[in-house]
């Protein structure tokens, strides 16, 4: 890889420890370019928190976009996570369609636009989780990833939304919300009532109708979750944690607004273990 492993496994691993653990369960010859494309994930995940006005965002956004359409042979670019993801993706052949389509997705993070519709959500979610989880089969299996794709974007709608549930406190607080407006509006509440936290039994409503939303996502990934190839096991590996998340949501949508949904690490750890072990049954 042209930068050093260590340094990208330490982003990787402080910033999204779940897929930092998957990683560790693939072959070790393609371990650092997973770890490159996580670490490139949680980049972009947490441009927000990292500026006050979305112009700054943007910008940072568009100098990935020219750093990885760049050719490979260029100068490298003295930012580890960019060069080792260059690497991977002349490594791997990585479609750069896919990445740039992903960070276009990602502008909608720098503001604060109501999210219109559940078929925007889930536009959302497959240009992100989505897209991470397809991207990450191509470099373990490229001849299987193909069959998958669907699968990828059930796993990654799932995976995604329950991200945002675990995140709506801090959401809130910034005056974001990824509720979709239709669902928002099925339940009789506003986006700025359910920011501001004004009507409680509107707002458990919609946390209860994002996780039924986000658990049938995870209930057509789990119908076809036992085929899924030992080689593209790594790839899937964060969804054990999904599942185990929102079925611990069920039932307590107070605890998902306060923000004391959570798994113990030994938990994680088990689940990542057996079904890398077992996969899905």
């Amino acid at each position: 890889m042209a930068a050093a492993p260590s340094l990208v496994m330490q982003a990787v691993r402080e910033a999204d420890h779940d897929r930092y653990l998957a990683a560790l369960y693939a072959p070790p010859d393609k371990r650092d370019a997973l770890l490159a494309l996580y670490a490139f994930n949680a980049e972009i995940a947490g441009v927000r928190d990292r500026i006050r006005e979305a112009l700054p965002g943007e910008v940072r956004l568009q100098w990935w976009r020219d750093t990885l359409g760049a050719p490979y042979d260029a100068v490298e670019t003295g930012q580890p996570v960019a060069d080792a993801l260059r690497a991977a993706i002349a490594q791997f052949h990585l479609p750069l369609p896919a990445f740039e389509n992903y960070l276009d997705a990602r502008i909608f993070d720098l503001y604060d636009d109501p999210m219109p519709s559940r078929t925007d959500l889930e536009g959302y979610c497959g240009e992100t989780a989505c897209t991470i989880i397809q991207l990450a089969s191509m470099m373990l299996d490229a001849g299987a990833a193909q069959q998958f794709s669907e699968l990828a974007g059930h796993a990654g709608c799932a995976q995604a939304m329950t991200g945002l549930l675990l995140l709506l406190p801090l959401h809130r607080a910034r005056g974001q919300c990824y509720i979709p407006a239709d669902l928002l509006q099925a339940v009789g509440a506003s986006r700025e009532e359910f920011i501001k936290g004004e009507e409680r039994e509107s707002a458990l409503r919609a946390v209860a109708a994002m996780i039924a939303l986000a658990r049938e996502h995870l209930l057509a990934f789990r119908k076809q979750a036992s085929s899924i190839p030992v080689s593209l096991r790594p790839a899937f590996l964060p969804l054990a944690l999904t599942e185990a998340t929102l079925r611990r949501m069920e039932g307590r949508q107070q605890d998902v607004l306060d923000g004391k949904i959570a798994l113990s690490h030994f938990r994680r750890h088990w689940l990542l273990w057996r079904h890398a072990v077992r996969g899905w049954r």
